[in-house]
Order: C-alpha cells, then structure tokens, then sequence
C-alpha cells in the first residue's frame, strides 16, 4: 500500500528526531531551573524592591499569552487544545507560533511559523520590552503541550511573568551595586529571562510534536498491517471458495460422465 510506505517514512524521520529533541528537552530543564532562579533572585529581591522604584506591571490591562503550537502534520490532536484555548481567549493579547494555530484573529499581535520563530524572536523581545516598558500588560503566560517524559505530555498554562513573590519564599536579601538606571537594567533582565524561556518551551514543545508524531504514525503503521491481514484473510478466503467451488463443478461434471 503506498499510505504505508508514506507513514513508514514519517515515522522514521520522527524516531530519528525524537531522541534528540527528548535530551534537549531534558537539558534545558535545568537551564529553566537556574534562569529562574536568577530572576526571581533579581525581581523579587526585597533590597532592589524597597530602596529602587523597581518596575510595575499592570493588573488591569490584559494578559500577553504566548500560544505555541507545531508545523508538521500527523500529529493527531496536538494542536487542538492549543488551537481551542488561543480561541476561547478573547481578552488577551496573543503571539502565536505554529502554522496550525489561529491566524488573523483578534488582538494577535504576531503570528508565525515555528520554523520562522528563531528568525523572529527579535520582534517577540521587542514586544515584551514595549509592554513591559510601560506597564501595558498584566502577566505573561505561554499556552503549550509540556514534556515531562516519554508518556506524559500535557497541555500547560504557565505563568513567567510575573514571577511568584519569592520574598516570602527563599528570603533573596541579596545586595546589588547598582550603576545606571534600575530600571533598564533589570527590564533588559526580565526581557532576556522572558525570550530564554519562551525558547525554552519552544524546544520542549518540539520534543512532544515528535514524540506524539511518532506514536501517532506507530500506531497507524499497526492499524494498517492488521488492515492488510484481514484483507489478505478475505482475499484467501475468496480464493478458497472459488477453488472449492470448481472442485464442485468438477465433480458434478464427472458424476454426470459416469451417469451416461
């Protein structure tokens, strides 16, 4: 069957993917650990918060939701919690990545695919930095499915922005010499930790389209050899019958002969 030898090759390029997108993925788990940190050392630093005007966000202005999705085909539902979430949310402001996921709609603020997102994280930092900036946005939250291992993936809502208060938490007394404006040096801080953790999902979203596609293109290569065993059942089956029955024929025939 030619669907056959076209899944076959799909799942072949996902298994060879799928290994390398798992360990980057697992790699960058502890790059997310310390990265955040290092920011929440900075952002929730009760020094830098009681002696410096530290920069605000705005709790009645609108999200920034960042909803990554995937290119390829053949990955089953993937894209489809994804794609219902970006539609239900009708408040936020979105920056979309992944051709699958909605397009053109409203308060889209950028739109691309995720082979286009490498070249273009330049205008998704320049987003964040003007958002930021002047406090037009409430919380920044990315909208993907997360890997955890090779059967768990998930559908995640996950907050980076702002980070839980880790006063409270891990007591960062940590004292800073500051020279310069404060507050563009720890915008410039926040921007960098919120595009490294954006690239951070983007990865990990890579390694689960891979391991969903090649589930996905497994089991639909299992499906179609038991397709084709049952054809080759009824096909056999076929065959038999028609040769049964010209034995039928035959002997009739001879019967007949000796009847004569």
């Amino acid at each position: 069957m030619k669907i056959k030898s076209v899944v076959k090759v799909m799942n072949f390029h996902s298994l060879l993917k799928v290994d390398k997108a798992r360990k980057t993925a697992e790699k960058y788990f502890e790059y997310e650990k310390e990265l955040t940190d290092f920011a929440d050392n900075i952002m929730n630093n009760r020094n830098l918060i009681l002696d410096k005007k530290i920069l605000k966000l705005n709790e009645n202005k609108p999200a920034l939701n960042i909803y990554i999705g995937n290119d390829l085909g053949f990955c089953g539902n993937f894209n489809t919690n994804v794609n219902k979430a970006a539609i239900e949310d009708e408040e936020s402001e979105k920056i979309v990545i992944g051709k699958k996921i909605l397009n053109g709609k409203k308060n889209v603020l950028l739109a691309f695919t995720k082979d286009e997102y490498l070249n273009n994280a330049n205008k998704i930092e320049a987003i964040i930095y003007d958002k930021v900036e002047n406090a037009e946005i409430s919380e920044i939250n990315l909208i993907y499915n997360h890997y955890y291992n090779i059967s768990k993936i998930e559908l995640v809502k996950k907050k980076i922005l702002p980070l839980d208060n880790g006063i409270e938490k891990k007591g960062h007394k940590e004292d800073f010499v500051i020279e310069g404006d404060i507050n563009q040096i720890l915008l410039n801080i926040i921007v960098l930790y919120l595009t490294y953790e954006i690239r951070i999902a983007t990865e990990n979203s890579f390694a689960s389209e891979n391991v969903a596609r090649q589930m996905l293109t497994k089991e639909s290569l299992r499906k179609i050899d038991e397709l084709e065993e049952e054809n080759t059942r009824i096909e056999r089956k076929a065959k038999n019958a028609k040769s049964f029955k010209k034995v039928i024929e035959n002997f009739i025939k001879l019967k007949s002969k000796e009847g004569k």
